[in-house]
């Protein structure tokens, strides 16, 4: 198989000239956006001045972020020599895909060169899957019965599942499609002579995309300068395939998630067992002193458990101390009210989470803790509540497979979050920028919008669950390489702004800044120079168009994942997971996927005609019509790629092999 590498060799020279052009695109960037908020924003027409000034700053901020990611471009040289002991299993995981292509991707494994074992992790459970993978002596896992009824977490729970039935120190991660090199694992363990490397993260590369690349499959900015560069900031990030993991650097982030997810499940119940003792006190004054005493040693003894689990003592040794004091609190209280006392009592077991084999605190629903805390409760109510919401923290994981769960589950793409766990944690991680495996690319614009639709979604929600910039353990630079690739799916809002704002001027003469003239262009220019030239340094030698083209065009569904991103995390609404097909199945027109793009281009071209005959008829003036048809022209040829993919079959693949 052959190597690919883009920027070779970053000499000192090149190396310089990129990080001029970055301080120079940030300061005619700033220049620009101080004079086009200061002066420029026509308040007349607010509501499109606004929009269109804040995309404008969008576009500063993720240009800041490309400067940033690529100050710090690392090109490494070849790893050290692999360790000849070291243990390794490798993981081809599949749900739907065609059995023959799996074990295309399977007997490749079985030849790589460095002693390993393979198994496919048949996430459909098939018989014929399993019968092939036997067959050809490849491990076959599936996922346990404890899995039965509980959530999946699609691929990130396969190989949760996986990862505690094996025991290699090391893991090379598979799609079911991804034919590795006989060499993957020669070229890439040897990273793992440094300790504290976790994680090596090589390209993905497509045998079935030719040099049109219509669907902008190979992202050669992507792996290329942008993982360097995160790679300079020890930020690259875990892809999905095609990386060789360090088992214990996932088992201790297993282990650490569990821990902390317990000691936020006490917190939380300690935080609603305050609630419920402060409530019961406005109705222990009818039951004398003994009452008052018993519920002022219950509040002490949970600012006590507070104060010791923020001092990090064990959580068991908390939970323990704390029932024990409650236990001793509630022995000298007679409540004279047993019916009530009874309700009460009825109320806590009738809660699902903290009945008999209640499910860990964490899993509480917050329904039940709004109850717990605004109920009114007698006194001894009040404190076998208190003591059923610390039990329910002790009781194991009921309601998932297994407690440890090694990759992120917060998320459609296990990927990012587990990595941006892992480098919280300490860990290093390597890009390694050599092709070592070969895969297939979606084979239509609707297989292709499924998967950026999922991964779109799966960063989105790591964004709203697990902000980096909140996270402990990051330094600044992984923080901000995280959130510039988050930023980057904001964009298809600032894409209304950018498509509606010329429309309006040649439709309606609405004009969102106040002049086109000397000054817009003595500002504008230098900024969008620069930043252009920026870009060709960093990406010279790549083909970088199609990435551009889909930034804008795919605005529909980076706005879609935004909406449903949101509307998940914090309503609760079920996305959908869909495997994306590794063949072709939608062989048929596909032009109602691009819908929403072909109507702002039938917008666009309207327009520019109106303009026209509007600055014809002297209802408009020459420069600011030709800036905006300079701006339709540009808008339609960045959205003219959907016609292109709309049509687009993929040339079919017969044979695949690992050479």
């Amino acid at each position: 198989m052959s190597r690919h590498r883009a920027l070779r060799v970053v000499s000192p020279a090149r190396r310089l000239l990129i990080r001029v052009l970055v301080v120079l695109t940030v300061l005619a960037g700033l220049d620009y956006l101080v004079w086009r908020w200061l002066e420029s924003v026509n308040w007349t027409h607010w509501w499109i001045a606004v929009p269109l000034a804040l995309a404008e700053t969008f576009s500063l901020v993720d240009a800041f972020f490309f400067g940033l990611t690529t100050w710090r471009i690392r090109q490494r040289a070849d790893a050290p020599p692999a360790p000849a002991d070291a243990t390794v299993d490798v993981f081809v995981t599949t749900y739907d895909e065609p059995v023959e292509l799996v074990m295309a991707t399977a007997r490749a494994a079985l030849a790589i060169r460095h002693p390993h074992r393979t198994w496919v992790l048949d996430d459909g459970d098939r018989e014929e899957m399993r019968t092939a993978a036997l067959q050809a002596g490849v491990g076959y896992l599936t996922r346990s019965a404890d899995w039965a009824g509980r959530p999946r977490h699609a691929k990130a729970g396969n190989l949760n599942n996986a990862l505690l039935v094996t025991e290699g120190e090391f893991l090379l991660v598979l799609d079911a499609d991804q034919v590795p090199s006989p060499d993957i694992l020669t070229r890439t363990l040897g990273w793992f002579d440094d300790p504290r490397v976790g994680l090596v993260q090589t390209p993905q590369w497509f045998s079935n995309v030719d040099d049109a690349d219509v669907l902008g499959s190979q992202a050669p900015l992507f792996y290329g300068p942008i993982q360097q560069g995160k790679d300079g900031w020890n930020a690259a990030y875990f892809c999905g395939s095609n990386a060789v993991v360090r088992r214990d650097a996932l088992m201790q982030l297993g282990i650490v998630g569990y821990v902390r997810d317990v000691e936020r499940g006490v917190t939380r119940a300690l935080r609603a067992a305050g609630s419920v003792v402060a409530g019961a006190r406005r109705e222990a004054a009818r039951h004398g002193p003994a009452v008052l005493a018993a519920l002022d040693s219950v509040d002490v003894a949970v600012h006590r458990a507070r104060t010791e689990l923020r001092a990090g003592q064990p959580v068991s040794e908390i939970t323990h101390r704390f029932q024990q004091r409650v236990d001793d609190a509630g022995r000298d209280v007679v409540s004279d009210d047993l019916a009530r006392l009874q309700a009460d009592l009825a109320e806590i077991e009738a809660l699902p989470s903290l009945g008999t084999g209640g499910a860990l605190a964490t899993r509480i629903d917050d329904v039940v803790l709004t109850t717990l805390a605004h109920r009114s409760w007698s006194p001894l109510g009040a404190l076998e509540s208190v003591k059923a919401l610390v039990a329910a923290v002790e009781v194991d994981r009921a309601d998932e497979a297994q407690p440890v769960m090694p990759l992120a589950t917060i998320s459609v793409t296990e990927d990012m979050a587990t990595a941006m766990r892992l480098h919280a944690l300490g860990w290093h991680t390597v890009y390694h920028h050599e092709v070592l495996a070969r895969g297939l690319a979606p084979e239509s614009l609707g297989a292709m919008l499924q998967q950026r639709l999922r991964w779109s979604q799966g960063t989105l929600q790591v964004m709203l669950k697990e902000n980096p910039l909140v996270q402990r353990g990051l330094s600044v630079g992984q923080r901000l390489m995280y959130l510039a690739t988050m930023w980057s799916y904001l964009a298809g809002f600032a894409a209304l702004a950018f498509l509606a704002a010329p429309v309006l001027y040649l439709v309606a003469g609405v004009q969102p800044v106040t002049s086109y003239g000397n000054a817009f262009w003595l500002h504008l220019l230098p900024y969008l120079v620069v930043s252009q030239v920026l870009f060709r340094v960093v990406g010279h030698g790549l083909r970088t168009w199609r990435g551009q083209q889909y930034s804008l065009a795919l605005f529909p569904l980076w706005i879609r994942a935004c909406v449903t991103a949101v509307g998940n995390v914090f309503f609760s609404r079920e996305l959908g997971f869909v495997v994306t097909p590794k063949a072709g199945t939608d062989r048929g027109p596909t032009w109602r996927l691009v819908r929403p793009q072909l109507v702002a281009m039938t917008v666009l071209v309207v327009a520019a005609a109106i303009g026209v005959v509007r600055l014809q008829h002297g209802l408009a003036t020459p420069q600011g019509t030709y800036v905006n048809l300079a701006w339709v022209a540009y808008d339609l040829t960045v959205l003219s790629i959907v016609l292109r993919a709309a049509r687009y079959r993929a040339p079919r693949v017969t044979e695949r092999t690992g050479s």
